[in-house]
Parts: structure tokens; C-alpha cells; sequence
């Protein structure tokens, strides 16, 4: 989920994608995704600006909401939620340098 050109690319490998255009849209669409999906990826660049919405599944096993890098490039959301994902499954975050 995310902008049409960062997404795209992905309903080549047969993944089911949703472009978004507002805000809006894309919290109503991960509200609606997250009764059907186990995993949704999702833009860092949409992401950033849903941290209110996305910290509401965060208490739940699904949906698993990850971060991806947007067409412009990473913003390291992404990465970052996998380290706290990881510390919070383990107790501590082995993927420290």
C-alpha cells in the first residue's frame, strides 16, 4: 500500500497492491486491509505519516504492518521497526552492530 509508482512493481510478483492517494484513503485502507491480510507492506513515506493508525495494530500478532522503501527511496522506518519487532518477540535486539 502506498503510491501508485512505489507499489506498482510489486503486482508483477502476483502481490495484491493498493495504491493510495490521500491520508485519508490509506488509513480507511488499512482498517479495511487488516481484516483480510496477515501481512501488509506499506510505504515508509505513507507509514511515517499513519504512526497513529499503524501503533493501534502493534498490541496484535495481524496484521504485521512493514515499513518498505518508497520509489524515492528509504527513510530506515522500516529497518527500525523490525529491530523493536525483534527486541519485543526476544527480549533484546540481536540485530545490533
Amino acid at each position: 500500500m502506498g503510491g501508485k509508482d512505489s507499489i506498482l512493481p510489486f503486482k508483477g510478483l502476483g502481490i495484491d497492491v493498493f495504491p493510495v492517494t490521500d491520508l485519508e484513503e490509506a488509513r480507511r485502507q488499512i482498517e479495511s486491509l487488516a481484516d483480510e491480510y496477515g501481512v501488509i507492506f506499506i510505504t515508509e513515506r505513507v507509514a511515517e505519516q499513519l504512526e497513529d493508525t499503524i501503533a493501534q495494530y502493534d498490541k496484535y500478532p495481524t496484521p504485521a504492518i512493514i515499513p518498505i522503501p518508497s520509489s524515492t527511496g528509504s527513510l530506515g522506518i522500516g529497518m527500525d521497526r523490525i529491530h523493536q519487532n525483534v527486541e519485543k518477540a526476544i527480549g533484546m535486539n540481536i540485530l545490533d552492530d
